[in-house]
């Protein structure tokens, strides 16, 4: 076997994982972390496509339906209603994911976007109900401190799945809500472990109040020191804090600009790590940051409605958590030309930095 036929099959195999892990990969993503080209990466996918391993796509590749098209279109033929409370940022890919599932199980995706607003989740949820158009439904709400949400979504007359949330107790009226969700526990332990192993013992967490995935962060902390919500890089320098764990992307870019501002260096006097990964491999430095599943929470969302639809009370109610990633970038160590990336389930490849 020849080393090129052996890289080959390296990268089928990582492209093949890519696609369990989040049901979808683009060209120029694969490319760029694999250090190969774009050329390169769509030969790949016609031979594993030629295979009926995957789909070939616009831009990239998707799993092929674990049933063929027709069959899945005669055992689903759902019509499920989704709810985000934003169309921006954190969950097109969460949406992007659930289209993927829905076209290939033949389930008919109804779309609406909601704000973080009770109120306005209860219009938006209504009307897909009122109209009787739905069998089922994908929500992510704004849940009620004293549950109130959740009771009125476990008495609706079609089930539901919670994306990116979860019910904190469980009552007679949600004991059928299921839900899936990325593991934000698991994706802070991995932040910390990396920071100890980096030599940082005082760590800080920075949350943005009001966020449910703060909420989920704030409740996994198990460090003794206080959680710290809008402290400036020099009082979290002065109070022996070496590393900060920073919720959202845009709080830990002004944190990274701020602390070049005032001087302190990034990472030599304080390491960040950005939870999200939407926008900190722009920032300055290219910030390390906890990836949550996005794609592959939607794809488990849309799976988990169909099967309950399918189902019904035959089978438990589940609830899914999902491991996040971990991908290191300058603002934790002086990288030196490498990008790694860690998922909770193992190790990755290394492979050359973002730009």
């Amino acid at each position: 076997m020849t080393i090129e036929r052996l890289f080959q099959e390296q990268r089928h195999e990582l492209l093949l994982d890519e696609l369990r892990r989040h049901g979808a990969v683009r060209v120029r993503e694969l490319a760029r972390d694999l250090g190969v080209s774009e050329l390169t990466i769509r030969r790949d996918i016609a031979a594993l496509a030629a295979r009926n391993l995957v789909n070939r796509v616009h831009g990239g590749a998707t799993l092929p339906s674990r049933l063929r098209p027709a069959a899945a279109r005669k055992r689903a033929g759902f019509t499920v209603g989704m709810v985000v409370p934003s169309l921006d940022f954190y969950w097109p890919p969460i949406v992007a994911g659930a289209r993927h599932a829905a076209a290939a199980l033949g389930v008919d995706l109804q779309l609406r976007g909601s704000s973080y607003d009770p109120d306005e989740d209860r219009r938006q949820i209504g009307r897909l109900v009122e109209a009787g158009q739905v069998q089922g439904l994908l929500l992510a709400p704004s849940l009620d401190t004293d549950d109130a949400m959740l009771d009125w979504i476990g008495r609706l007359p079609v089930p539901s799945v919670l994306v990116e949330r979860q019910p904190r107790h469980w009552s007679e009226a949600t004991r059928q809500i299921e839900w899936v969700r990325s593991d934000h526990a698991l994706g802070l332990e991995m932040a910390v472990h990396h920071l100890r192993e980096n030599g940082h013992e005082r760590i800080g967490l920075l949350l943005d109040p009001g966020s449910p995935t703060s909420a989920y962060l704030n409740r996994g902390w198990q460090l003794p020191e206080p959680v710290m919500i809008g402290v400036s890089p020099e009082a979290a320098v002065r109070a022996g804090v070496t590393a900060l764990v920073v919720h959202s992307d845009r709080q830990a870019i002004a944190v990274a600009q701020a602390s070049w501002d005032r001087g302190v260096r990034i990472p030599d006097d304080l390491a960040l790590i950005a939870y999200d990964d939407e926008l900190a491999h722009r920032a300055e430095p290219p910030l390390t940051a906890i990836r949550p599943p996005k794609n592959h929470v939607g794809r488990l969302a849309v799976e988990l409605i169909v099967s309950r639809l399918m189902d019904g009370d035959r089978r438990p109610v589940r609830g899914m958590l999902v491991a996040p990633e971990l991908v290191v970038r300058c603002s934790t160590v002086n990288v030196s030309g490498r990008l790694v990336s860690t998922r909770g389930a193992g190790s990755r490849w290394s492979a050359t930095p973002e730009p």
